[in-house]
């Protein structure tokens, strides 16, 4: 397993310095976000020379961009910001498929017209479900025509909220390439260890052959986030676990401050280095 971190945790001023300072870090690879290279987050379009600068810089640093953010609120209640958010998947897929980034990040959302981390009563409902398979249904077909694969994220807010709702999508989704991002710390707010690690197992023994990157972040005794590392979540039972399933792919740190960025990377490195 190798280390990545989320571009956005820098405010640089242009791709190359993103690349630079990550790498400087301990990083060898990143969940880049369009608006780290000056553009939006979710772009309507992307020039050819922002594909070539990106592309430079990565090589340049040694960086691999093993995912690209497009999150966006695929079950909100106002259908036109779903359409305008497969707008720029289309977009970013193709982007992805230029870049040799196998897999572009979603967000499976929530009912709440406002905020798409928040959860909504109706979250877990059957239309909310069919919504969710309706707009995936989509967005594959979009990812399949490059050749990338989507990531989602189980999160408690969102309509996959858990482990069995993220096999349950995929198992009905019949598509190779609808995978999973595993974030033990969107599995619980607050949970003793014994309840933790059996939910972690649980979720890898469902997951495990889907997972295509893992995150790194962590949630305080209250059940508020935290950065990896300082907070509850038993790190050394989380990575054992994830490599006993067979995973060798990236671990993504987020949720952190840029200033805590060197101290994560010589956290992750004193765990993966005695698996």
């Amino acid at each position: 397993m190798h280390k990545g971190i989320f571009s956005k945790t820098f405010a640089t001023s242009n791709v190359d310095d993103n690349f630079r300072t990550l790498k400087s870090l301990g990083y060898d690879a990143t969940q880049f976000n369009f608006a780290s290279a000056g553009l939006p987050s979710l772009p309507a379009v992307i020039a050819d020379e922002k594909i070539e600068e990106i592309a430079a810089a990565a090589r340049k640093h040694g960086v691999k961009i093993e995912a690209i953010s497009a999150t966006f609120n695929m079950t909100h209640p106002d259908q036109t910001v779903i359409d305008k958010g497969m707008a720029s998947l289309n977009v970013i897929c193709e982007a992805a498929a230029r870049l040799n980034c196998p897999l572009v990040t979603l967000c499976t959302g929530t009912l709440d017209a406002e905020d798409q981390w928040r959860f909504h009563p109706d979250n877990n409902t059957p239309q909310a479900w069919q919504k969710i398979c309706e707009t995936m249904t989509h967005a594959l077909q979009i990812a399949s025509k490059y050749g990338v694969s989507l990531g989602i994220e189980p999160e408690l807010a969102n309509i996959v909220n858990n482990a069995e709702k993220a096999r349950q999508l995929i198992d009905e989704m019949k598509s190779d390439f609808l995978k999973v991002i595993f974030d033990p710390a969107n599995l619980f707010e607050v949970a003793t260890i014994i309840e933790q690690h059996r939910i972690v197992k649980r979720a890898l023994d469902l997951l495990a052959d889907d997972i295509a990157i893992a995150h790194a972040k962590d949630r305080n005794s209250d059940g508020s986030f935290a950065t990896a590392g300082k907070g509850v979540l038993d790190y050394h039972f989380y990575l054992k676990q994830l490599k006993a399933s067979g995973f060798d792919g990236c671990i993504i740190t987020h949720g952190l401050a840029d200033s805590e960025a060197q101290e994560v990377s010589r956290m992750l490195d004193n765990h993966l280095n005695i698996l």
